[in-house]
């Protein structure tokens, strides 16, 4: 993998770090980690990106294991507490013929939902009032209680205050939520604060009823959103900023073993692209090929000798 010195701007990744399950060829599982954001984090990390995470895990041996293996892929850990008595969730992925993935979860207690709530985390949030981006999904919004998403709010205002920017991604899970209203209204509140945002078209269907990208990308906009990147996933992805929307196919369509993760390493892909001065346009190709590789092999996160060979 060829990649471009580090790009001196900060990058913040918020959300929550689970170990993963995956079915092995031959009947058995395999261990290793995963969430969206943390599957962005570790991607942007190998594509030259400065990155930190922000989480909670426990004090157990999984969670140390996580972090050991997060530190040796460049994504820093300053900003994951570690809690007591406690430990990270769980997750397994199921796979059909066409590689389509289904989640299966154990994280109702862990320590990532109150990551807020942690006297660790006061320190914590001032220094992420001085990063160039933060990053969360629409998962990470599920986690938290109303409380703790209105200090999300307000800790993502004073970051763009100071000039940092704030990036999204949609990412919905209907068993996240108690009802479509609430996640509406959350995403809605979510958008006046995001600089750059990356839906996934069918989400944003289900939860605004957006008609196709272009509407997608107006709503987007309307919120004040100033560049939108939708992705579609077979159709490739739409891209809106300053009036020039453009659909971007993908070079190759490929038949997916595993599509988890193809969203987080497309999200990872374009902001590499975008912070290495890209065009929009440019940087959705660079970022199609990413996820391309991705989709190839199990799990959200794919050996590092398997990352395409790409020059930024």
């Amino acid at each position: 993998m060829k990649i471009a010195k580090k790009i001196a701007k900060k990058i913040a990744c918020i959300g929550e770090g689970m170990m993963e399950l995956t079915h092995r060829e031959d009947g058995g599982m395999g261990l290793s980690y995963g969430g969206d954001t943390l599957n962005t984090a570790v991607y942007m990390s190998r594509l030259g990106l400065d990155v930190e995470y922000v989480t909670a895990l426990g004090d157990d041996p999984y969670s140390g294991e996580m972090m050991t293996a997060w530190q040796s892929e460049g994504v820093g850990t300053e900003f994951v507490i570690q809690a007591k008595g406690r430990m990270p969730g769980l997750y397994a992925i199921r796979t059909d013929d066409q590689g389509e993935r289904s989640f299966y979860y154990w994280r109702d207690h862990a320590p990532a939902r109150d990551l807020l709530e942690f006297s660790e985390f006061s320190a914590i949030s001032d220094r992420l009032l001085d990063m160039d981006f933060i990053y969360v999904s629409g998962i990470t919004l599920s986690l938290y209680s109303e409380k703790d998403i209105a200090a999300l709010f307000e800790l993502l205002d004073g970051q763009r205050a100071r000039g940092g920017k704030v990036m999204f991604d949609s990412n919905y899970r209907a068993n996240r939520w108690r009802d479509i209203d609430e996640a509406r209204e959350t995403y809605d509140e979510m958008l006046k604060r995001v600089d750059l945002s990356l839906p996934t078209l069918d989400d944003d269907k289900l939860v605004f009823g957006d008609a196709d990208a272009e509407a997608c990308c107006a709503r987007h906009h309307e919120m004040g959103v100033a560049e939108v990147v939708v992705k579609m996933g077979a159709e490739g992805c739409y891209v809106s900023k300053d009036g020039d929307r453009t659909h971007i196919p993908l070079l190759e369509r490929r038949t997916a073993k595993d599509t988890t993760g193809a969203g987080d390493s497309f999200n990872a892909g374009f902001l590499a692209a975008r912070l290495n001065g890209r065009t929009p346009s440019d940087a959705a190709t660079f970022a199609h090929v990413i996820a391309g590789e991705v989709i190839m092999h199990p799990g959200a996160i794919i050996p590092k000798n398997a990352m395409p060979e790409v020059i930024l």
